[in-house]
């Protein structure tokens, strides 16, 4: 299986270190321009590129947030190819997420969406088929995680006293707007459940967290469910979560297994 690799960062050093172990290859890593040598001490010989152009990998995996899947989706999906992605939450933005329908249908390409940190997701898609009457997410981190978000703007993170402080409450678009480093998690279970605008996010700095924790609470048809992960940090980028970037390795594999959930 040949394998594009959108990113540098520590999650796609991770993914590609994955899948080598099973047995797949690096065919292309993308990269900003300017940015090829930094690409290149990632992954050593690596073949280093701009922009995806005439290459036809197996799978093409946006490891690089919501400026890789703007930069390069497009033309991917336009060339046909398969696309793994964890920049969920650059699906808020109503134009792009037109844009990358729209040239997944022309070209053939097709747009897979990793769970990421967050999981229940299947239990979610499935009761949404019988009807959704309500989707809660609730992120809890503690107050550092909510370092250089807008959450400085509302809490001063460093005088909580232990008390848990909720410093968005809002919809699942405008948490993906306004949170476009902690979004896809919310941005996930809204494209999973009942859309953007009708999903209810709400964002909770806590002293006594020691994970990022999610929840989703849902309501309908089926009946009800509740779910809780407590995430841990992916080895050496406490930014970075571990469930995100196994569940991205996850989705390329599955591509060639043959029975899948």
């Amino acid at each position: 299986m040949q394998v594009a690799i959108i990113g540098y960062g520590a999650i796609a050093a991770y993914v590609g270190r994955a899948l080598e172990s099973e047995g797949a290859q690096l065919s292309m890593i993308l990269a900003r321009a300017g940015r090829e040598d930094a690409a290149a001490s990632v992954f050593g010989d690596v073949p280093v590129a701009t922009g995806i152009g005439d290459a036809r990998p197996d799978v093409v995996v946006d490891c690089a947030g919501h400026g890789g899947l703007s930069a390069h989706g497009l033309a991917i999906l336009g060339n046909g190819l398969p696309l793994v992605t964890l920049s969920l939450g650059a699906l808020a933005d109503a134009d792009l997420h037109a844009r990358l329908t729209q040239a997944a249908r022309e070209g053939g390409g097709v747009l897979h969406l990793c769970s990421g940190a967050i999981g229940g997701l299947d239990a979610l898609r499935a009761a949404a088929i019988g009807g959704l009457d309500s989707v809660t997410y609730v992120g809890r981190k503690p107050p550092q995680g909510w370092v250089g978000s807008p959450a400085e703007k509302v809490l001063d993170l460093g005088a909580l006293d232990g008390r848990a402080a909720v410093h968005f409450d809002g919809s699942a678009r405008d948490a993906a707007r306004l949170y476009p480093k902690n979004a896809n998690v919310a941005a996930a279970v809204a494209l999973a459940g009942i859309g953007f605008d009708a999903t209810a996010v709400t964002l909770i700095a806590d002293p006594e967290a020691t994970a990022n924790i999610h929840e989703i609470h849902a309501k309908g048809a089926f009946g009800e469910l509740s779910f809780r992960i407590e995430g841990q940090a992916l080895e050496g980028n406490p930014r970075s979560s571990a469930l995100a970037a196994m569940s991205a390795v996850r989705a390329v594999l599955d591509r060639r297994d043959v029975m899948r959930f």
